[in-house]
């Protein structure tokens, strides 16, 4: 995609293992900054007690998942502890385009897929400071069994692994320094030359900055 046609907003993903503390998070950057649209994923997982339909998720039966999917309406899409989960590619599509910045929560998996389409969306994973507090966090949730909880610990090692595929790493020991990297991180996703050329066109014409003068890189 060249610089010129590149869309005013920014797609961010938010990545990291279940337990690390990203969903937390995500809610107080949005209600720091509602202007963030946070894009809602499908997913055939039953809801959990306190989620609601197109708030948490849209929970989807398989087969609407399936037929959706075969649609090619989700931008990416994965099957994680025996549930789909994907995310629409014309909502996040046209909200880019409008300016508006989109905030993915994701899995590794998924940020592969995204990037493949979207090779300027924002990566940031989300660390926890040891394995033995991501287990501690997912114990005091109390949604899942502990043999469910096993399992996530388990797989949290090798999700771990795919941080290197983020440009950016949080480390979430203290919430409030963590929140204030991750706002930092959009701040600066926002100021970068392709997102300032798309919404200030006008400006930078009339001081005669070429779009194409931006970096390969961005």
């Amino acid at each position: 995609m060249e610089p010129a046609t590149r869309p005013a907003g920014s797609l961010i993903m938010i990545v990291a293992p279940s337990g690390a503390g990203k969903s937390t998070l995500v809610k107080a950057l949005l209600e720091h900054d509602p202007s963030i649209r946070l894009s809602i994923s499908c997913t055939t997982r039953a809801p959990r007690p306190g989620e609601q339909n197109g708030r948490e998720y849209h929970f989807l039966s398989v087969e609407e998942f399936l037929t959706s999917r075969e649609r090619g309406e989700f931008l990416e899409w994965a099957e994680i502890y025996g549930n789909y989960y994907g995310t629409s590619a014309p909502r996040i599509a046209e909200h880019i385009a409008t300016g508006a910045d989109v905030l993915l929560e994701i899995d590794w998996q998924g940020a592969q897929q995204v990037k493949k389409l979207f090779p300027d969306a924002v990566g940031i994973f989300i660390l926890p400071p040891s394995i033995a507090t991501l287990e501690e966090r997912l114990t005091k949730r109390g949604q899942d069994a502990p043999d469910v909880i096993a399992r996530r610990v388990q797989a949290a090692e090798s999700e771990i692994s795919h941080a290197a595929e983020c440009e950016y790493v949080i480390i979430n020991q203290s919430f409030a320094t963590a929140l204030s990297e991750l706002t930092a991180v959009v701040s600066a996703a926002r100021c970068r030359f392709s997102r300032q050329a798309a919404r200030n066109a006008s400006l930078f014409s009339e001081l005669g900055i070429a779009p194409t003068a931006a970096r390969t890189a961005d």
